[in-house]
Protein backbone atom coordinates (compact mmCIF):
# COMPACT_ATOMS: atom_id res chain seq x y z
CA UNK A 1 0.00 0.00 0.00
CA UNK A 2 1.26 3.03 -0.70
CA UNK A 3 2.39 5.72 2.01
CA UNK A 4 0.86 9.00 2.89
CA UNK A 5 4.25 10.71 2.14
CA UNK A 6 4.46 8.88 -1.49
CA UNK A 7 1.06 9.94 -2.07
CA UNK A 8 1.36 13.84 -0.63
CA UNK A 9 5.06 14.01 -3.22
CA UNK A 10 3.10 12.84 -5.78
CA UNK A 11 0.02 15.45 -5.43
CA UNK A 12 2.53 18.27 -5.24
CA UNK A 13 4.31 17.21 -8.49
CA UNK A 14 1.37 17.11 -10.16
CA UNK A 15 -0.48 20.09 -8.12
CA UNK A 16 2.32 22.59 -9.14
CA UNK A 17 2.93 20.93 -13.03
CA UNK A 18 -0.66 21.30 -13.93
CA UNK A 19 -2.85 23.27 -11.49
CA UNK A 20 -4.25 22.02 -8.47
CA UNK A 21 -8.08 22.91 -9.71
CA UNK A 22 -7.32 20.56 -12.93
CA UNK A 23 -5.96 17.64 -11.38
CA UNK A 24 -8.91 15.21 -9.89
CA UNK A 25 -8.60 12.72 -7.53
CA UNK A 26 -9.23 9.95 -10.41
CA UNK A 27 -6.01 11.39 -12.16
CA UNK A 28 -3.94 11.26 -9.30
CA UNK A 29 -5.17 7.35 -8.03
CA UNK A 30 -4.60 6.34 -11.63
CA UNK A 31 -1.06 8.19 -11.91
CA UNK A 32 -0.25 6.26 -8.63
CA UNK A 33 -1.67 2.85 -9.64
CA UNK A 34 -3.91 3.11 -6.68
CA UNK A 35 -8.11 3.58 -6.32
CA UNK A 36 -9.19 6.84 -4.99
CA UNK A 37 -10.54 5.28 -1.61
CA UNK A 38 -6.78 4.89 -1.11
CA UNK A 39 -6.29 8.55 -1.19
CA UNK A 40 -8.93 9.14 1.03
CA UNK A 41 -7.66 6.56 3.61
CA UNK A 42 -4.91 9.36 4.24
CA UNK A 43 -6.86 12.80 3.06
CA UNK A 44 -10.21 13.82 4.04
CA UNK A 45 -11.12 15.47 0.84
CA UNK A 46 -8.96 17.59 -2.24
CA UNK A 47 -9.17 20.55 -0.38
CA UNK A 48 -7.02 18.65 2.53
CA UNK A 49 -4.72 17.31 0.30
CA UNK A 50 -3.88 20.38 -1.24
CA UNK A 51 -3.39 22.30 1.67
CA UNK A 52 -1.05 19.43 3.11
CA UNK A 53 0.82 19.71 -0.27
CA UNK A 54 1.03 23.76 0.07
CA UNK A 55 2.32 23.17 3.69
CA UNK A 56 4.80 20.84 2.76
CA UNK A 57 6.38 22.62 -0.46
CA UNK A 58 6.22 25.82 2.14
CA UNK A 59 8.10 23.00 4.64
CA UNK A 60 10.23 21.87 2.14
CA UNK A 61 11.08 25.61 0.93
CA UNK A 62 11.98 26.64 5.03
CA UNK A 63 14.52 24.28 5.35
CA UNK A 64 16.20 24.81 2.96
CA UNK A 65 16.01 29.02 3.63
CA UNK A 66 17.30 27.90 7.24
CA UNK A 67 20.17 25.67 5.45
CA UNK A 68 21.07 28.68 3.44
CA UNK A 69 21.20 31.47 6.70
CA UNK A 70 23.29 29.07 8.30
CA UNK A 71 25.82 28.78 5.35
CA UNK A 72 26.24 32.39 4.63
CA UNK A 73 26.12 33.75 8.37
CA UNK A 74 28.88 36.85 7.01
CA UNK A 75 26.83 37.90 4.16
CA UNK A 76 23.12 38.98 4.45
CA UNK A 77 22.54 40.07 1.04
CA UNK A 78 24.61 37.37 -0.33
CA UNK A 79 21.56 35.41 1.38
CA UNK A 80 18.78 36.77 0.20
CA UNK A 81 20.40 36.61 -3.33
CA UNK A 82 20.65 32.60 -2.85
CA UNK A 83 17.14 32.19 -0.83
CA UNK A 84 15.60 33.41 -4.10
CA UNK A 85 18.09 31.22 -6.34
CA UNK A 86 16.28 28.35 -4.57
CA UNK A 87 12.67 29.50 -4.26
CA UNK A 88 12.77 30.58 -8.47
CA UNK A 89 14.60 26.65 -8.63
CA UNK A 90 11.15 25.53 -6.91
CA UNK A 91 8.90 28.23 -9.17
CA UNK A 92 10.34 27.65 -12.46
CA UNK A 93 8.31 24.10 -12.41
CA UNK A 94 4.87 25.78 -10.84
CA UNK A 95 1.86 26.47 -13.46
CA UNK A 96 1.27 29.71 -13.18
CA UNK A 97 -2.81 28.56 -12.45
CA UNK A 98 -1.44 26.42 -9.32
CA UNK A 99 -0.98 29.46 -7.54
CA UNK A 100 -4.01 31.54 -8.81
CA UNK A 101 -5.69 28.83 -8.33
CA UNK A 102 -5.59 28.05 -4.66
CA UNK A 103 -6.79 31.55 -4.20
CA UNK A 104 -9.96 30.80 -6.20
CA UNK A 105 -10.52 27.29 -5.37
CA UNK A 106 -8.69 26.09 -1.91
CA UNK A 107 -8.50 29.38 -0.10
CA UNK A 108 -7.14 27.64 3.71
CA UNK A 109 -3.93 26.77 0.93
CA UNK A 110 -4.06 30.08 -0.65
CA UNK A 111 -4.03 31.90 3.19
CA UNK A 112 -1.12 29.34 3.87
CA UNK A 113 0.74 30.60 0.90
CA UNK A 114 -0.06 34.27 1.86
CA UNK A 115 1.38 34.08 5.07
CA UNK A 116 4.67 32.44 4.41
CA UNK A 117 5.39 34.76 1.35
CA UNK A 118 4.53 37.38 3.92
CA UNK A 119 6.42 35.94 7.04
CA UNK A 120 9.68 35.48 4.27
CA UNK A 121 9.21 39.06 3.10
CA UNK A 122 8.89 40.79 6.17
CA UNK A 123 10.71 38.45 8.65
CA UNK A 124 13.54 36.79 7.01
CA UNK A 125 14.19 39.33 4.27
CA UNK A 126 13.71 42.11 6.36
CA UNK A 127 15.95 40.92 9.22
CA UNK A 128 18.91 39.73 6.67
CA UNK A 129 18.61 43.61 4.98
CA UNK A 130 18.68 44.88 8.43
CA UNK A 131 21.23 43.04 9.62
CA UNK A 132 23.34 44.35 6.19
CA UNK A 133 22.00 48.20 6.91
CA UNK A 134 23.75 47.50 10.20
CA UNK A 135 26.80 46.45 9.29
CA UNK A 136 26.91 49.34 6.81
CA UNK A 137 26.48 47.49 3.74
CA UNK A 138 22.89 49.23 2.91
CA UNK A 139 23.02 52.99 1.98
CA UNK A 140 21.70 54.92 5.25
CA UNK A 141 18.59 56.60 3.54
CA UNK A 142 17.74 53.46 2.40
CA UNK A 143 13.66 52.63 4.07
CA UNK A 144 13.84 48.84 4.59
CA UNK A 145 10.19 48.51 5.02
CA UNK A 146 9.78 50.03 1.38
CA UNK A 147 12.31 48.01 -0.10
CA UNK A 148 10.97 45.00 1.21
CA UNK A 149 7.03 45.58 0.17
CA UNK A 150 8.10 46.70 -3.42
CA UNK A 151 10.95 44.25 -4.02
CA UNK A 152 10.58 41.16 -2.09
CA UNK A 153 6.90 40.54 -1.20
CA UNK A 154 5.40 40.08 -4.38
CA UNK A 155 8.18 38.30 -6.37
CA UNK A 156 5.70 35.28 -7.14
CA UNK A 157 3.45 37.27 -8.18
CA UNK A 158 5.65 38.96 -10.65
CA UNK A 159 7.49 36.13 -12.06
CA UNK A 160 3.68 34.71 -12.97
CA UNK A 161 2.16 38.03 -14.73
CA UNK A 162 0.21 37.18 -17.62
CA UNK A 163 3.19 35.59 -19.51
CA UNK A 164 4.78 33.20 -16.93
CA UNK A 165 8.34 34.48 -16.93
CA UNK A 166 9.98 31.45 -15.95
CA UNK A 167 8.85 30.18 -19.36
CA UNK A 168 10.65 33.14 -21.13
CA UNK A 169 13.49 33.74 -19.40
CA UNK A 170 16.35 31.07 -17.55
CA UNK A 171 16.13 31.55 -13.99
CA UNK A 172 19.20 33.13 -13.71
CA UNK A 173 17.97 36.41 -15.34
CA UNK A 174 15.02 36.52 -14.11
CA UNK A 175 17.09 36.16 -10.34
CA UNK A 176 19.42 39.10 -11.62
CA UNK A 177 16.70 41.29 -12.90
CA UNK A 178 14.23 40.74 -9.86
CA UNK A 179 16.70 40.27 -6.98
CA UNK A 180 20.22 41.26 -7.70
CA UNK A 181 19.48 44.73 -9.57
CA UNK A 182 17.40 46.11 -7.14
CA UNK A 183 19.66 44.94 -4.03
CA UNK A 184 22.71 46.38 -5.74
CA UNK A 185 20.75 49.59 -5.88
CA UNK A 186 20.71 50.25 -2.05
CA UNK A 187 24.24 48.64 -1.44
CA UNK A 188 27.36 50.86 -0.63
CA UNK A 189 29.60 51.01 -3.83
CA UNK A 190 32.24 49.15 -1.52
CA UNK A 191 30.12 45.79 -0.94
CA UNK A 192 30.38 43.72 -3.67
CA UNK A 193 29.92 39.64 -4.15
CA UNK A 194 29.78 37.12 -7.22
CA UNK A 195 26.55 38.06 -7.91
CA UNK A 196 27.43 41.64 -8.59
CA UNK A 197 29.75 40.69 -11.27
Amino acid sequence: MITKKELLECAKANFTKFGSKRITLDELAKTLGISKKTIYVHFKNKETLVNKSVTSLINDYKLDINEIVKNNLNDDILTIILIYKRGFEYLRYFKPSFIFGLKKYYPKAHTTFYNFRHELAFTIIYNLLKNAKEKGQILPNVNLKLVTELYFLNVGTIAFSSDNLFNIYDSDTILKHLIVYNLKGITVKEYANSYYN
